[in-house]
């Protein structure tokens, strides 16, 4: 059985607000690296503001750390927690082939999207940072709401035949972040990159970047040093460091 990471505390909610916004709360009393943990999230917000809902069953997280990188290096533990998402998905039997790693910030389960990852500075300085966590383990949310250019919804339970709590799943995604964070201390985000392109989705494919002020079309050639997606369109490489992605046309 997994074991519980040293080092990390960890808090579980049955309801809440939002784990994100518990995480702010909890500035000042916390130390170290603190996971939290809803069955329900009631008032959570995603990419963009939208709104984030969590039923019982599914699994909304915050890990709220020290940021004792620069600033400017902070989003690029997005790709950590990608990966660590990955890890976890193996680990209670996902076969690898299906998954796949959606840039900047979101995990596939056979094409559709299982997993979003959202990174917020907070505190003096900022002092800190929160890695709120959603992922569909029981309940995959209703296509109708998204986008048609948008990837499917998709979820463990309905789409890879596999049930586990979130309770669990949180041991087996600690533990794992744990391991990617160490690699990303030690091997800086040259080694992260590496595993990262490793399993990107759409790689060599024409995908879409939507910015707040335009469209770019190109071929996702590569994710640069600085954690940018480059697109190689009819001008030349063009680097994006934030956009909605889709694949194909929109």
């Amino acid at each position: 059985m997994t074991s519980w990471p040293e080092g990390y505390d960890r808090v579980i909610f049955d309801s809440i607000d939002s784990t994100n916004s518990e995480a702010r709360r909890r500035l000042e009393t916390t130390a170290g690296p603190l996971w939290i943990l809803a069955h329900e999230q009631t008032a959570g917000i995603g990419r963009r503001g939208r709104a984030w809902s969590t039923n019982f069953g599914n699994f909304a997280g915050t890990l709220l750390q020290p940021l004792n990188i620069p600033l400017d290096q902070a989003a690029l533990l997005s790709f950590v927690t990608s990966l660590a998402l990955r890890d976890a998905f193996i680990e209670v039997g996902v076969p690898e082939t299906d998954l796949g790693l959606k840039w900047p910030n979101d995990v596939l389960l056979k094409g559709g999207k299982i997993a979003g990852i959202l990174l917020e500075t907070a505190g003096v300085g900022p002092s800190h940072l929160c890695i709120g966590i959603g992922v569909n383990l029981a309940h995959a949310p209703s296509s109708r709401a998204l986008e048609v250019t948008a990837v499917p919804p998709r979820s463990l339970a309905g789409d890879a035949l596999i049930d586990v709590t979130a309770e669990n799943f949180l041991t087996v995604l600690a533990k794992a972040y744990a391991y990617r964070e160490q690699q990303f201390q030690q091997g800086g985000f040259e080694a992260i990159r590496r595993d990262w392109m490793l399993n990107a989705a759409r790689l060599g494919e024409t995908i879409t970047a939507r910015t707040l002020k335009e469209e770019i079309q190109g071929v996702f050639d590569t994710v640069d040093e600085t954690g940018a997606l480059v697109l190689q369109t009819s001008n030349g490489p063009r680097p994006i460091t934030a956009a909605e992605i889709f694949f194909g046309e929109c």
